[in-house]
């Protein structure tokens, strides 16, 4: 496996080698490291679904190699009915999860591809397929690289980094998107510390930021998902970056559930609030963030811990994965183009707009 960053010590978040796709499972970090091999459409489905792959970039690249893993099994198929299982199980995979963008853009283009490919047989097309998710890939983790460049003199020396659930190294198949200005600065040999919040109710916080982060040699400290206000009002916090499943033509967003709680804090206390995102997760499509649809999760991911109930039996439950922050808490958008700032609707467009 090859680490996705000299500082870390980290398989793989995904791999493609000899047709076959190959997924690091994140729930079973940090205790553990199981490397899972998925051989059909319904293992990338779930494997999606059940956040054994996540984060949206990684879940982009992950429905690319899927839709490749669902079309070997109709490789003996003409290639009018290959075009057709192409399609249909792209949209199978598309169902995993509603909100990420990166699961529907990357399908989107995977479909062009086959679409326009100049091809007279199905072998041929389903190495153009593969062939277009390894691009994919790989713009990922040049996307990564140029977020952590543009997004580097955000962080200063001595300064504190606010971060909230997990837009790193194991979202992505790069550096990350919020963790990226944070590895770029650590390769600057800039002093600075990470608070990182756990992130309920699945903590991909506490389980996934703070394991690579130490992983990396980041001086990172875990806090419960309360406290970032208290450190804001104490001035530990200089800087929040956070990541962003979609961002909508205005500048609304979606990111994890408690993102819009860290924003309205760091508004309070005056502390420059930064989403880092590709581009590939801009969707122009959706005006504003009234427009995005929120996945919601079972109960027992909030009523349990390490399998132990933590709540009455029976209780009611609301487990929305995200919540949708208003553009006019966001100081700025890092993207591997620049750091887009007010007003976002002319200035998203300006900059990604001929790309959308």
């Amino acid at each position: 496996m090859v680490s996705p960053s000299p500082f870390m010590n980290l398989p793989a978040t995904l791999t493609w080698n000899d047709d076959c796709l190959r997924i690091l499972d994140q729930t079973r970090l940090p205790h553990e490291t199981v490397i899972e091999t998925l051989s059909t459409a319904q293992d990338v489905w779930r494997a999606i679904h059940e956040l054994r792959v996540r984060g949206a970039p990684a879940i982009g690249v992950a429905a690319a190699y899927g839709l490749c893993v669902a079309a070997q099994r109709a490789r003996h198929l003409p290639l009018d009915a290959f075009r057709s299982v192409v399609k249909e199980q792209a949209t199978y995979l598309d169902s995993a999860r509603p909100t990420a963008v990166n699961l529907s853009w990357s399908l989107k283009r995977m479909l062009r591809a086959a679409d326009h490919a100049p091809v007279i047989d199905t072998p041929a097309l389903y190495r153009a397929l593969v062939d277009e998710a390894t691009r994919i890939h790989r713009e990922d983790e040049a996307l990564c690289e140029g977020i952590g460049q543009q997004g580097r003199p955000l962080i200063t020396a001595g300064c504190g980094v606010l971060t909230h659930c997990n837009a790193g190294a194991l979202a992505t198949t790069g550096l990350g998107t919020a963790t990226a200005p944070i590895y770029a600065a650590q390769r600057a040999g800039i002093a600075f510390r990470v608070y990182a919040d756990e992130t309920r109710p699945l903590l991909q916080g506490a389980r996934l930021t703070t394991y690579e982060l130490r992983e990396a040699g980041v001086d990172v400290t875990l806090i419960t998902d309360s406290m970032a206000a208290s450190l804001m009002a104490q001035r530990l916090i200089d800087v929040v970056i956070v990541g962003a499943d979609r961002v909508a033509a205005n500048g609304d967003f979606a990111n994890k559930i408690g993102t819009l709680s860290v924003a309205i804090a760091a508004r309070y206390f005056d502390v420059p609030f930064y989403v880092a995102c590709p581009s590939s997760t801009l969707d122009f499509q959706t005006p504003n963030g009234r427009g995005i649809v929120i996945e919601e999760r079972r109960d027992d991911e909030v009523t349990h811990l390490g399998g132990k109930a933590i709540a009455p039996a029976g209780v009611k439950v609301r487990n929305p994965a995200f919540d949708v922050t208003p553009h006019d808490l966001v100081t700025g958008y890092i993207t591997e183009r620049g750091i887009v700032r007010t007003p976002f609707d002319a200035n998203l467009a300006a900059l990604f707009g001929a790309a959308a």
